[in-house]
């Protein structure tokens, strides 16, 4: 039997840049995009130390890369600061007075930060972290809503040297303990409270309930959201807003070496040990920095809207690091996209004139769920640029964001790139590539990226195989946090001399990267495996069809049936002849191999808070077994129990 992930999608719709987009554009056209990458690729250390250079260094490195696979240090011997280069770099001139946060809160308010009042900020709470002994080295863990202070916190953190560890605001407690422990972060810094869909969610709460029996964190430091009523330890908990009184805002940053340690960030959905991936500082800053410059094209005037939050790597990378890094204006949404209707974004972009909007395909299929008639009731003309994160996006999704969102004009930027990575590695340049939807098309500069077999050998076009990275890149992680030998065994075995990501994939006749799905996400049907995000992708392109997830149960004929827990769009109804007629899109669609077993309608999927589908909960359902291992990454618990009375049809 094969071992070759079969991908028989297929997508001939192109879509070229505008002239008076590509014009402007930082990369202005695909020659342009082929002779940098050739010279990239041939000489990667070149290309990124011209990107580094562009940073602030209080020493220059001797040596631009030291590789002892699969050990990276990058910049050898520099020094350099990450909140200097996102911060006090940009007060000399004109950007000392632009916004460098505008700020909305879920029940409405608003604050914009400019880049001196966001620096001043930034070295009051680095002073409240050094009055509560905080060093160089020392882990923080931050457990925060959206709100300003979450980053205030993370580049307090950078500026003396000490190490950030968000964990996001949608995580039990339990989460908030294993990362303690792992970390071994003596500081937590926290609020009362935050805003999600109307409630208030009880973050210090969750803080004492992880405090119970720790006896390592010594402080943890309160900032005021909500007018909630919490409990304060004496000679523990110390409320933000009072320890500023007792500092100033003068804090030299910390020149650090460029491996220094900048933050941990803990994988989401592991089971056992907690996965803390390590990022350092000058390699991270350079990486995020370039691919914010290029990929986004970040232009002065620009409103840059990443709706992430800093509880993931995309918050990090380009809500904070890269877009400060470049002295952009960045958007912060402390809320739910439905809240209190279904066209708060589309308000958001309108009254701010937002002209750059990042966000993840799932949030995208949820507004074609939720009806074309929201983001019509706005005005979305200031929109000049879309991102997608997170997940491959289907082409009907994305047909949907161009049409509806960008009115067919804004090019869109389909990023691949993981937690791992630190920094985007295949995307269009928008001012460049030639888009197709569904693919996020081809590497970005000084990246080798490749397809290849069981074997290692790198397979032909439209082949299916692991996709991998042969060099290294600046931005990569480190190590996994506190175990070496995981880190080598997880991400440098599977191929050799490769980075493995997890992740496979195949490229079309024009060397265009298109991403079937986790390795562990293939679907084994009668000898022939496929892979989960094709078969999705097919369903939706039905056009009743909002969303769909698809899992194998187990089948004694085929060793796997497909099972589709499918969610409509709005005036839609699920029945068998609604079921038939899915099954015979997708046949026509992929082939008959492909098509589902068992529909199942249903009003919701199982996701963690970050819009990530938790296909091992699904897989237990369709083989009719009971609900096991952790759940408390779960938005809504109650979905679980209307699945599994979800008709099957």
């Amino acid at each position: 039997m094969s071992k070759k992930t079969e991908s028989i999608a297929t997508e001939n719709r192109v879509f070229k840049p505008s002239k008076p987009f590509s014009k402007k554009a930082v990369v202005k056209s695909f020659d342009d995009y082929k002779k940098l990458y050739a010279q990239s690729i041939k000489n990667p250390e070149k290309f990124w130390a011209g990107e580094a250079s562009e940073l602030l260094w209080q020493k220059k490195w001797t040596q631009v890369l030291d590789w002892k696979p699969p050990f990276a240090k990058w910049f050898v011997g520099g020094q350099l600061n990450a909140a200097e280069n996102c911060l006090d770099r940009h007060l000399d001139g004109p950007r000392r007075n632009k916004a460098a946060i505008i700020w909305e809160g879920e029940p409405g308010e608003r604050r914009t930060l400019t880049y001196q009042q966001l620096h001043r900020e930034v070295c009051v709470f680095a002073n409240i972290l050094k009055r509560n002994e905080v060093k160089k080295g020392d882990r923080v863990l931050i457990y925060m809503p959206l709100i300003p202070e979450a980053v205030i916190a993370m580049l307090a953190c950078a500026r003396i040297g000490a190490v950030h560890c968000v964990v996001f605001g949608g995580f039990s407690s339990d989460s908030i303990k294993d990362r303690l422990a792992d970390s071994g972060a003596k500081v937590v810094v926290t609020a009362d409270g935050g805003y999600r869909r109307g409630q208030i969610v009880s973050l210090k709460q969750n803080v004492d309930y992880a405090l119970k029996d720790n006896s390592v964190v010594r402080r943890v430091i309160v900032a005021r959201r909500t007018s909630l009523d919490i409990h304060i330890e004496e000679g523990r908990d110390v409320w933000w807003h009072r320890e500023a009184e007792y500092v100033d805002a003068k804090c030299p940053a910390v020149p650090v070496d460029s491996e220094h340690p900048l933050f941990i960030l803990y994988t989401s959905g592991s089971t056992g040990k907690p996965k803390g991936i390590l990022h350092t500082t000058g390699g991270y800053l350079t990486g995020t920095a370039a691919t914010s410059k290029y990929i986004f094209d970040l232009r002065e005037e620009d409103i840059y809207w990443c709706t992430a939050d800093v509880g993931w790597i995309t918050g990090h990378s380009y809500l904070v690091y890269g877009p400060l890094a470049n002295g952009a204006t960045c958007v912060l949404y402390e809320g739910a996209p439905n809240w209190p209707e279904p066209d708060r974004f589309w308000k958001i972009i309108e009254e701010l004139g937002v002209t750059i909007l990042y966000t993840a395909p799932t949030a995208i299929r949820a507004f074609m769920k939720w009806g074309d008639e929201w983001p019509a009731k706005h005005d979305l003309s200031s929109l000049r640029l879309l991102g997608s994160v997170g997940e491959p996006i289907n082409p009907e999704a994305w047909m949907w964001y161009h049409k509806n969102i960008g009115a067919e004009r804004c090019p869109i930027v389909d990023t691949w790139w993981q937690t791992e990575t630190g920094s985007i590695l295949i995307s269009p340049l928008p001012g460049a590539t030639p888009l197709k939807p569904g693919t996020a098309t081809l590497p970005f500069f000084g990246v080798d990226a490749a397809i290849v077999d069981d074997k290692g050998k790198e397979v032909g076009p439209n082949e299916s195989g692991k996709l991998v990275v042969r060099k290294p890149w600046p931005a990569m992680l480190r190590t996994i946090y506190g175990d070496k030998p995981r880190y080598k065994k997880q991400y440098w075995s599977e191929v050799k001399g490769c980075y493995f990501t997890g992740d496979g994939a195949r490229r079309d006749k024009d060397g265009y990267f298109w991403i079937v799905g986790r390795i562990d996400d293939v679907l084994n049907v009668a000898g022939h495996r496929l892979g989960t995000a094709e078969v999705e992708s097919a369903i939706v392109g039905h056009d009743s069809v909002a969303e769909a997830a698809v899992v194998g149960r187990p089948d004694e004929i085929k060793g796997q049936g497909v099972v589709a827990f499918v969610i409509l769009r709005e005036g839609h109804t699920g029945s068998k002849d609604l079921a038939e007629k899915i099954r015979r899109h997708v046949a026509q669609a992929i082939g008959p191999i492909a098509k589902p077993d068992e529909i199942r309608f249903a009003e919701a999927l199982p996701k963690t808070r970050s819009g990530k589908i938790m296909r091992r909960l699904l897989k237990q359902i369709a083989a009719g077994e009971s609900i096991t291992g952790d759940t408390t990454t779960l938005e809504d618990l109650s979905v679980l129990t209307k699945l599994s009375k979800a008709s099957k049809e």
